[in-house]
């Protein structure tokens, strides 16, 4: 488990937008309480269990987990041979039950579409590079595209490159379409707007206090062209925006809607994909009987790494400049920049041109001795030389004084006391680096968000780092076409 009961309580509580109070009070226990049972310091009452799931919309299997196994945590955390403990309870365990543990549900991966020959007529909206019209395709699904669109016309480019689309089913503008033109027409619409701070002058807090944004128009063609299911994706922060007035009027405007839809906050390291991306999705079904779970996460098989080209364009590596500010500690420490990390920093539109996000450091030439290939990350950029001081320590010397100047010896010079006054190369130790830094490539963060390199790259590379930012994962979307077996709402 990677976090506490009461951490995990929190973390549920959070994305679903609810405060403190509002689920002491389906508990019946004070806020107070419930905040010290979110610090660990206080123990929830078993028999308050029951509700609890109910309100934060969990199976009660994962809360008794976290439940039970903070518990052991909190014994066992100060003997140092915890360990030897744990492989004895596990020994007498086998004792008691023989039988294998089973997943709280069936791994979504392992589940068969009960209708895959069916045709999925989809719709989508602030399209940008087709994330689901590129998840279906990756899940081996016929597909049909009701329409898309998309203010920014290098986007379309990307689109119409890669999808089959008639030219009178694109939208410039979301404002244009007509969603009566496509009732029952849609098996899925899936769109992410940019959310505005919505009036709340109104007091029915839906529909009404959404007029004038872009938000307005998804639910509007929501309710003009009646799809089976619809997901809306949007940045993590929608949950807590203007206090979260924002998400109350979003989901009022759902009620108004007639949908039985499902939120939750999904982080795409948790699906598959080596990046740290949390999104929230909601997912709304015409049918009210519809169940839906959303999926659980599985085991992060991949590293960005693993993501990475073999050969790259000497364009995307770093001069001097990118490379202090991509190293210096400030950054580092406030995660603007990363070197090697195993899971990506959230890919975003800009952040290549800013030298924000994800960097890779490569050797230029191969050593026989892997142990002493140089880590960036641990050597501040303070320790690198000027070009006026390099000039200085790798210099002869003087007409009064000369000396042998060298480098990376393999025996090292004394060491002084005095090293800090920085002398000549003949006198001190002064080693040079044989790597380089470099950016992600636009495959790499296409790789990154679920495109195989099958995916044409039609604009420049400026345009496809934005579209690659702005796309949603097309791994996370997989999960979820996969839960709630999309072909069930087709024909």
């Amino acid at each position: 488990m990677e976090v506490s009961f009461g951490e995990y309580i929190k973390q549920k509580r959070t994305e679903l937008g609810f405060p403190l109070r509002k689920v002491a009070s389906h508990i019946d226990i004070d806020p107070s309480t419930l905040g010290k049972i979110e610090k660990d310091e206080r123990h929830l009452n078993i028999d308050q269990l029951e509700n609890l799931c109910q309100i934060l919309q969990t199976d009660k299997r994962i809360l008794l987990n976290y439940h039970y196994s903070t518990k052991i945590v909190e014994e066992l955390k100060s003997y140092p041979e915890y360990q030897e403990v744990l492989n004895i309870v596990n020994e007498q365990l086998g004792y008691y039950a023989n039988q294998q543990v089973l997943k709280f549900q069936n791994d979504w991966r392992e589940k068969e579409f009960s209708n895959p020959n069916a045709t999925i007529k989809i719709g989508t909206m602030f399209s940008g590079i087709g994330a689901i019209e590129y998840a279906l395709k990756r899940l081996n699904l016929n597909s049909e595209i009701q329409f898309a669109s998309d203010i920014d016309n290098f986007a379309k480019q990307s689109y119409f490159a890669n999808y089959e689309i008639a030219e009178s089913n694109w939208y410039n503008d979301v404002h244009d379409i007509n969603g009566k033109k496509y009732k029952g027409k849609l098996d899925l619409l899936v769109g992410g707007s940019p959310c505005q701070s919505f009036s709340m002058v109104g007091k029915r807090r839906g529909f009404d206090d959404t007029r004038g944004t872009l938000f307005y128009e998804f639910a509007r063609v929501v309710k003009e062209s009646q799809p089976n299911v619809f997901i809306f994706e949007n940045v993590k922060g929608l949950i807590n925006h203007d206090n979260g007035n924002t998400f109350e009027t979003i989901k009022a405007t759902f009620d108004e809607l007639g949908y039985k839809y499902y939120f939750q906050v999904l982080n795409a390291k948790n699906y598959g994909m080596p990046q740290h991306r949390e999104r929230i999705f909601v997912v709304g079904f015409k049918d009210k009987t519809v169940d839906f779970q959303f999926p659980e996460s599985i085991s992060l098989e991949h590293k960005m790494q693993d993501f990475l080209e073999d050969y790259t364009d000497s364009k995307y590596y770093l001069k001097e400049k990118g490379v202090k500010f991509v190293t210096s500690s400030k950054n580092r420490n406030k995660r603007y920049t990363q070197i090697n990390g195993e899971i990506a920093l959230c890919q975003k539109a800009n952040q290549q041109f800013n030298w924000h996000g994800d960097f890779v450091f490569e050797e230029q030439t191969r050593n026989d001795f892997n142990e002493f290939i140089f880590d960036v990350n641990k050597v501040e950029e303070k320790y690198y030389l000027s070009d006026k001081v390099k000039d200085y320590v790798l210099s002869s010397g003087t007409k009064t004084f000369k000396t042998s100047v060298k480098t990376d010896l393999e025996v090292a010079r004394p060491l002084l006391q005095s090293m800090h006054k920085m002398h000549r190369a003949g006198v001190d130790n002064y080693v040079t680096h044989t790597g380089r830094i470099r950016k992600l490539t636009p495959k790499e963060c296409l790789r990154l968000m679920g495109f195989r390199d099958d995916f044409k790259q039609v604009v420049s590379d400026t345009q496809m780092y934005r579209q690659a930012g702005n796309s949603i994962v097309v791994d996370v979307l997989i999960s979820l076409l996969k839960q709630m077996d999309i072909t069930k709402f087709a024909k």
